[in-house]
């Protein structure tokens, strides 16, 4: 029997640049390598539409969001209210297949009377309101930093229309807790975050530097950049390498005042990919625990040595393959360790028994299926 799923997705997710389009992307062709035929709905708003995406999918729609100063002022979050369309639930009344629904915001129509009856799943990208909080707290005074707390607040009374969902994903165990614990009456099961990666490919040569990458623009990743080159990188003798989207000027400044690091600004895929494997150390930090944390995942199947702090690696079940180290003191200590230490055949194997089947693409889309 044919399976056919809608998938609404936040953004046009290729090409899978960021944490939140890789997850969509790669399981999309996931899905559709297992048989699905995906009706995929993308907002597009920043980036083109893909031609990509019709090879993985029987149908693609595109909608524009509303991104006036009326979708600012409404008390749903700006980022639920922009993605309103009515295009969008004219389409999903065309059939009765599953949707999937990526993401809080991409949740304006989940309680909708014209979907009642429906299989309705919620796929988690971060606990909004928590998320928006973290961002409020690590962002500098101004207009933003309003906007931060805000959107927290809208999307904590926003978050109860999930009580119409079927079924959650949540993206860590730390959030299936969470979602399991208010939402009771949903399914919730675990589902981390799909990946790039086929198989484990790691390069054992001796590294010479040290690796912080993630997307520079978000204030969180900012703060743990800069964290990085103050409180750590700049103590160390190595060669630091800081890479990642569009690093603002305090950043950039701040790495120009240390000899050893250096920034890299908006590497392509390939670039980053090598920067990630020939690293000695990845060294891994966040300020919030709860979230796609796929830049982990990712190095676990294709980096060497990882330094994380505890709350990188919180309800993922991956600590046992991670050096762990939370304070700047641990962190320097480490990461001089590691520097030293050949990454060898056993610490692969480690790996393989951790991530293969449970974090590999075939074995979690399979996992959807059977649940949905």
């Amino acid at each position: 029997m044919e399976k056919h799923l809608h998938i609404i997705a936040f953004d046009i997710p290729y090409p899978p640049n960021y944490g939140g389009a890789i997850d969509v992307f790669f399981r999309i062709k996931a899905l559709s390598e297992s048989g699905v035929k995906i009706i995929l709905h993308c907002f597009e708003y920043n980036r083109k539409r893909a031609a990509e995406l019709d090879n993985l999918c029987v149908q693609v729609i595109y909608y524009k969001r509303n991104t006036s100063l009326l979708s600012h002022l409404s008390l749903l979050p700006y980022t639920v209210k922009s993605r309103k369309n009515a295009a969008l639930i004219a389409n999903l009344k065309k059939d009765n297949y599953p949707i999937l629904f990526d993401g809080l915001m991409c949740c304006y129509y989940l309680g909708a009377s014209e979907l009642r009856g429906r299989m309705k799943i919620y796929r988690e990208a971060n606990i909004e309101h928590h998320y928006y909080f973290e961002l409020y707290k690590a962002t500098p005074l101004g207009s933003s930093k309003l906007y931060y707390l805000t959107e927290s607040f809208k999307f904590w009374i926003f978050e109860k229309q999930l009580h119409q969902a079927q079924q959650i994903f949540a993206i860590s165990e730390v959030d299936k807790t969470y979602y399991a614990t208010t939402f009771p009456t949903a399914q919730v099961n675990f589902i981390p975050c799909f990946h790039g990666n086929n198989a484990i490919s790691i390069d054992c040569s001796q590294g010479d530097y040290l690796l912080y990458h993630g997307n520079l623009s978000v204030p969180e990743n900012e703060k743990s950049a800069i964290y990085l080159c103050q409180q750590v990188f700049s103590k160390l003798s190595y060669k630091c390498i800081i890479t990642g989207m569009n690093p603002s000027e305090k950043l950039q400044k701040t790495a120009l005042q240390f000899p050893n690091i250096k920034l890299i600004a908006n590497p392509g895929n390939d670039e980053l990919k090598t920067l990630v494997t020939h690293a000695q150390v990845n060294v891994l930090i966040t300020f919030q625990s709860t979230g796609l944390k796929i830049k982990l995942i990712n190095t676990l199947f294709s980096g060497k040595h990882v330094v994380a702090n505890d709350k990188m690696v919180a309800g993922s079940g991956l600590e046992a393959i991670c050096h762990i180290a939370s304070t700047p003191e641990l962190q320097i200590e480490k990461c001089n360790e590691l520097m030293q230490q050949p990454f060898n055949q056993s610490e692969i194997e480690k790996r393989t028994l951790l991530l293969i089947p449970n974090f590999s693409n075939k074995y979690l889309a399979d996992r959807i299926i059977e649940l949905v």
